[in-house]
């Protein structure tokens, strides 16, 4: 019996317009209203009934694909379809519900760092943070604790991991260019893997350098099957994802047996990327497994039955900012002209200046937030960490439950309503961080318009609570990002041009 693993990395970022908290109307997503909902249409639904079609083309059947996958859904992307769809939220957490069943008491769906920031790139306070709102949003939706967590683009250097392991999260998915040197566990020699030459057969312990005993397993996913499934035409018929999984499973290691195939890859590729690719995955994973003997599990489930006896290091990266499975050049991409991306002649220059705005910006908020919230809360940090229970739902009861955990006296409501604007403003500093700002090509992109306007409210917030106007500083600190586009010359340009004229008169917050 051949085990199998197939992890869907479920992702949109936020794109709700800060002022109103809806989605405007995007016409590159046409016919659809915008682009989750063209990517709802075309991959979440459709993974929650993909048809199995005969060769008449009748639908003979249709499959919850999210039963027999692997699977995480970002935060931010997981609340849009709960109010938005809430027919396709509920297959998604019955079919985890259903897997616990089949995966001896281990669920498919595992958490998310909160609001896909580029985790080696955030301060140690914002990596806290992501993981703490990432698994408190797991535990809202799927009413248990994630086993594991999904690391935004995979990017992980050693701060995270140590993040991790103080969290208690059991195991994490790289990629296998990650991977640095491994042993046994009771060998002293460590071999090296710089070359991408790691097995990914099996999982490896990471143990922590400041707690010498605790560690993290670290699941290297089976990198020439993923980038088959994610960029070639694997997914063009069920034999070919078959035949592509088998003759990995037969090559010649050397650890023992019962190994693992793992795969990892967005789960937009089936039928977003690839038009009708869960109805590949669907026959494969519903008839094609089973007939040739192999045994679809989770990670959680194939931890359990499978204590690893082998220990690993991952590549540190330059300045220690570790590795990513979407940039060869570490985690640049998010930070440095490093090229990746690029297309068409156009640079990518304005990637680093808007990053160092953006940590500015941060490095401000700090600085009015410990002041500011150390006059209401016992410990500015814990408060920021448990403010996640009032952004899933905020009620009254739950309100006072954190007041009266957090707060150094009673409040009133004003004094409530200052805190609550800090904690917002902090909220704003990080979803100013979702890697997609950085991903493509140009700073006037949708992506990068909308974590500029997480920065204006935040700069806007910044206002009302201390009369400090920021907006000034951070144009000119955009004047230094250079568009491709001439219209808008820099970031400054689209500032001006594109994010502001989305800004409207905020609700009093309550």
């Amino acid at each position: 019996m051949i085990n199998i693993c197939i992890h869907g990395h479920f992702y949109q970022p936020p794109r709700e317009n800060p002022w109103t908290g809806e989605i405007e109307n995007q016409p590159s997503a046409a016919p659809y209203h915008d682009w989750n909902e063209k990517i709802y249409h075309e991959c979440y639904k459709a993974n929650s009934e993909a048809e199995i079609i005969d060769d008449s083309q009748k639908v003979v059947a249709k499959i919850n694909n999210y039963n027999y996958i692997d699977f995480n859904f970002g935060p931010t992307l997981m609340a849009w379809i709960k109010k938005k769809h809430p027919d396709t939220y509920i297959k998604i957490l019955q079919a985890d519900s259903e897997s616990i069943k089949f995966h001896n008491g281990h669920g498919n769906a595992i958490a998310m760092c909160y609001s896909h920031m580029i985790m080696p790139l955030a301060n140690l306070n914002d990596k806290i943070t992501q993981v703490k709102w990432g698994l408190a949003d797991f535990k809202y939706h799927f009413k248990r604790d994630s086993e594991g967590i999904w690391l935004p683009e995979t990017a992980c250097n050693t701060e995270t991991l140590e993040v991790l392991i103080a969290e208690g999260i059991k195991f994490i998915i790289l990629d296998s260019s990650q991977a640095a040197f491994y042993r046994k566990i009771d060998e002293t020699k460590w071999i090296d893997v710089n070359n991408n030459s790691i097995d990914p057969v099996i999982p490896y312990k990471c143990y922590s350098e400041i707690q010498k005993d605790k560690y993290i397993t670290i699941f290297f996913y089976n990198g020439p099957v993923s980038k088959a499934v994610a960029f070639d035409d694997v997914l063009k018929s069920s034999q070919n994802l078959l035949m592509k999984i088998k003759s990995a499973a037969e090559r010649e290691n050397v650890f023992p047996k019962n190994q693992l195939v793992s795969v990892a890859t967005d789960g937009e590729t089936f039928g977003h990327h690839k038009r009708y690719a869960e109805r590949t995955l669907a026959f494969f994973l519903r008839v094609l497994a089973p007939e040739n003997k192999l045994k679809i599990v989770n990670f959680a489930e194939y931890l359990e039955a499978n204590d690893t006896q082998y220990e690993v290091k991952i590549k540190s990266g330059d300045n220690g900012e570790g590795t990513s499975w979407s940039c060869v050049h570490g985690v640049k991409r998010w930070k440095d002209n490093c090229g990746c991306g690029g297309g068409g002649g156009w640079t990518q220059q304005w990637r680093k200046p808007l990053r160092e705005t953006l940590d500015w910006l941060r490095d401000q908020m700090i600085i009015i937030y410990e002041n500011l919230g150390s006059k209401m809360f016992i410990d500015v940090w814990k408060a920021r960490n448990e403010y996640i229970e009032l952004i899933l739902e905020y009620t009254k009861d739950r309100e006072n439950k954190f007041f009266k955990n957090n707060s150094i006296k009673s409040l009133t409501h004003n004094e409530k309503l200052i805190a609550i604007k800090l904690l917002e403003m902090q909220k704003y500093s990080m979803l100013m961080f979702t890697s997609c700002g950085w991903f493509f090509s140009e700073i006037s992109g949708l992506e990068t318009v909308k974590i500029l306007e997480y920065a204006l409210r935040a700069i806007e917030l910044v206002k009302e609570l201390t009369g400090v106007d920021l907006e000034s500083e951070v144009k000119f600190r955009l004047n230094d990002a250079k568009s491709n586009i001439p219209k808008y010359k820099t970031g400054k340009g689209v500032f001006e041009q594109l994010v502001i004229p989305h800004k409207v008169i905020p609700k009093e917050t309550t």
